[in-house]
């Protein structure tokens, strides 16, 4: 058995395949892990998360923005944008089933014996393992049940932007969802930064990338994260690995083999279309 862990596939669904056609992926007998962003901006969505469910429990996955985005879409909540090119989903005779299979994932996976942990964004400094687990459970059951419209209808918007167990309602789980799915940069203090995008040699100071300021998960866990396409996959410190490499930007698929740390990638196939 081998454990497999895959950046952003933004609906880059051949680029998929291909990859996994590489290391002969067998569900029978590998674990797939998924940093989140299964769709959008790639051509194939549909067929990504037909594919992805279809795994069953030999997947792992975690939720990202887009994801979150997709599902506010669906709900009449927010504005299906053509450059995400999800109307095929959308419109598909099984979209209730596929969205309503995605909206029960996780947005934090956590592995005891690997001693390992993922989410789509990263985890802030300013939390610990079990305050990670509790924050991600409660967006969770908020998103499993009925009344999930209501957080969908709120998570959108910065603030607030600094932990305290006192955060409560929609506000916790707006910070909540943000800090697994959107953030990029902290305060030395560990405070969220939403508004930045720069690559890190260019953030204003006194912004930080969250992976370079020491947490107490980052000292117990190895981190897997994506979403931050512009990284490239490279300046993080050891024990914190960043695989989103870009491929619906005309970048590469970036996949990582958890036993003996081998790395495997596939060019995307959308280059000719993207010129």
């Amino acid at each position: 058995m081998s454990t497999y862990l895959i950046g952003d596939v933004h609906g880059c669904y051949d680029e998929l395949q291909s990859l996994l056609g590489q290391v002969a992926f067998d569900p029978q007998r590998d674990q797939l892990w998924l940093t989140g962003d299964l769709v959008a901006r790639g051509p194939a969505s549909l067929e990504v998360l037909r594919f992805v469910q279809s795994l069953g429990d030999s997947v792992r996955l975690v939720l990202g923005n887009h994801d979150l985005h997709l599902l506010a879409v669906y709900a009449g909540i927010s504005r299906n944008k053509p450059k995400d090119r999800v109307s095929p989903l959308l419109q598909a005779d099984d979209a209730d089933e596929l969205i309503n299979w995605l909206r029960r994932q996780p947005l934090l996976q956590v592995d005891e014996e690997k001693k390992l942990v993922m989410a789509h964004a990263g985890i802030t400094p300013q939390w610990d393992i079990e305050t990670a687990k509790m924050c991600a459970r409660e967006v969770e059951s908020v998103l499993g049940s009925d009344t999930y419209p209501l957080f969908l209808n709120a998570m959108y918007g910065d603030m607030p932007n600094n932990w305290s167990p006192e955060l409560s309602g929609l506000a916790r789980l707006r910070f909540s969802s943000n800090a697994l799915t959107r953030m990029r940069f902290c305060f030395p203090n560990g405070q969220l930064d939403m508004i930045s995008k720069e690559s890190p040699e260019n953030a204003p100071p006194p912004l930080k990338p969250w992976f370079t300021i020491p947490g107490p998960v980052s000292r117990e866990y190895t981190i897997v994260f994506g979403h931050w396409a512009s990284l490239e996959g490279k300046g993080t410190p050891e024990g914190i690995i960043a695989l989103d490499t870009g491929c619906c930007w005309g970048g590469t698929l970036t996949m990582l083999r958890w036993e003996d740390k081998r790395v495997f990638t596939q060019v995307s196939k959308r280059e000719s279309e993207l010129l």
